[in-house]
């Protein structure tokens, strides 16, 4: 009996319990730090132990539904009869689940690394309440199927942020970077609060489902769906809307930064449910996919020629970061342009999008993994800058490993995951348009000079005088390292087992705007 209930109640869960343990961590790290570090990664393996067991109900019996505030009596009440004031829904589809076991995945790796990167610094108590809520709100922003309920997760995710960014002060600068993020998230936030009020005045609905009956495709229309991608592109880091990126990445704690990569992935979740779920056939498919590919292809040669002059570690990877999600857009982007010629759509386009989704979780494993190694060599040496580095590979040696591998991964060299994702990309966006295939690859060629470039900068060479005490970092900083590398590399040389399972129903269901309608509003 209690087994059902918990099951049955996982949405709840999934997000009430770092929601509670954040606002319990403040009470907990009084009785000692030991017990707030027991309780803060109890509470991030619970979460990812929910989230895990919520996608495979998704993955093995289809859509999960969660309504709030509505009982028994009321859901049978039609969902679009208006029958009840408030139903916030939870609508956990293939493309929900996957976003969800990317988002605890990483986070649990970022936990155990976090317990020991950050263990010497005061105001914890503070910093893992914050950080509960961040991976509280992004499991919100994947979950739910209400526009409103979105965007206040989206506002608690851009809050914690800013607070975890700017966690260390470092004479300001930190705070400065929490400051810039939060200003283009509060412009962000207000564009897509408007694009709502425009909806919800037409359509007096809230539920993505419902909106997506009704949608007319009307001038107002068109104005919301150009600020909520404008909203969202900006929140994920895309170009031109990307200048919050360098600073917020090189500032924040390495933990943070890891996680913060993720946080950028739900927005550019979200960006894709709304265009394919609630807008859908009422869209221009090929205007809003060159959109999507152009926003994509900018993302990609401006972050990458931005990333090789830099000269700080974390702000080079924080211009890569950008430079990724140009992959993300790009594959994604091509689907949407062919998704109203079903030919070629079935010829390239699901691989197009199966290639830009497959390395959203590529890339939270792989740049996840070389953020940590960063704060690991910040860790030892207290520094970022690459022109005071060199010869750490005679001390580092495991950080050096796990770097390679998480370089080889962002280049795109096979076996690992990074190549098995931008193949995808490239054989059918070259079926697409060549040049943009021709672009991608080139972009990934200079990715993998500029990593040279770091791997030289940091690891070869003698040591330095001034680092002839550097040591490896502890144990918990490696072992979540390893984590993330182990699955970099299965992920890699597994493809089809992740493709298969977990990439395509996550894309076919992201893709059938009437299938969501249907499970939505006649589950109702």
């Amino acid at each position: 009996m209690i087994a059902d209930v918990i099951v049955s109640n996982l949405p709840a869960f999934l997000v009430a319990v770092p929601l509670l343990a954040a606002f319990l961590c403040p009470l907990v790290g009084r009785i000692s730090p030991n017990i707030r570090a027991a309780w803060v990664f109890a509470a991030m393996a619970l979460t990812a132990a929910i989230a895990y067991c919520l996608a495979y109900l998704v993955y093995t019996g289809g859509t999960v539904i969660y309504v709030f505030g509505a009982t028994a009596a009321d859901l049978s009440i039609p969902l679009d009869s208006g029958g009840i004031p408030i139903r916030i829904m939870f609508t956990v589809d293939p493309m929900s689940a996957l976003m969800e076991i990317i988002a605890v995945t990483v986070g649990l790796g970022v936990i155990i690394y976090s317990l020991s990167s950050d263990e010497r610094r005061s105001g914890l108590e503070n910093y893992y309440t914050i950080f509960l809520l961040l991976i509280s709100a992004v499991l919100g922003m994947v979950s739910t199927g209400d526009i409103f309920n979105f965007f206040v997760f989206l506002e608690i995710s851009s809050l914690a942020t800013a607070g975890l960014v700017a966690y260390r002060v470092e004479k300001g600068l930190a705070v400065e970077a929490g400051l810039k993020y939060l200003m283009v998230s509060t412009i962000a936030g207000i564009f897509f609060l408007f694009a709502i009020g425009i909806l919800y005045g037409q359509y007096n609905a809230l539920n993505m489902a419902i909106i997506a009956e009704r949608i007319q495709w009307t001038p107002l229309d068109k104005i919301a769906l150009v600020l909520i991608v404008a909203s969202l592109a900006a929140k994920c880091g895309s170009v031109p809307m990307h200048f919050w990126t360098p600073d917020a990445y090189m500032m924040a704690p390495a933990a943070v930064t890891a996680m913060l990569v993720v946080a950028s992935q739900a927005s550019l979740y979200g960006l894709f449910r709304f265009v394919f779920t609630v807008y859908g056939v009422s869209l221009n498919y090929v205007t809003m996919g060159w959109v999507v590919i152009i926003l994509g292809i900018l993302s990609m040669v401006v972050g990458v020629t931005m990333a090789i002059p830099q000269k700080d570690i974390k702000r080079l990877m924080a211009y890569h970061a950008v430079s990724q999600t140009g992959y993300m857009l790009l594959g994604v982007g091509v689907g949407l342009a062919v998704l109203g010629d079903q030919f070629l759509l079935n010829s390239y386009g699901y691989t197009a999008m199966e290639g830009g989704i497959f390395h959203i979780m590529n890339h939270a494993l792989y740049k996840g993994l070389l953020f940590l190694t960063a704060g690991a060599i910040i860790y030892r040496i207290g520094t970022g800058d690459l022109n005071r580095m060199g010869g750490l590979g005679h001390k580092m040696k495991f950080t050096m490993v796990f770097f390679i591998i998480g370089a080889l991964a962002i280049a795109g060299i096979p076996p690992f995951n990074g190549f098995a994702s931008k193949f995808l990309i490239y054989e059918s966006v070259y079926q697409f348009n060549p040049i943009l295939a021709v672009i991608a690859m080139v972009v990934s060629i200079l990715t993998l000079a500029s990593f040279v470039k770091v791997f030289h900068a940091v690891f070869m060479g003698p040591p330095r005088e001034e680092h002839a005490q550097v040591r490896e970092v502890p144990l918990p900083m490696l072992g979540a390292m390893a984590f993330l590398a182990i699955l970099v590399i299965v992920s890699g040389l597994f493809p089809g087992i992740f493709v298969t399972n977990l990439i395509e129903p996550a894309v076919h269901a992201l893709t059938d705007q009437a299938g969501y309608m249907t499970i939505v509003l006649g589950g109702g």
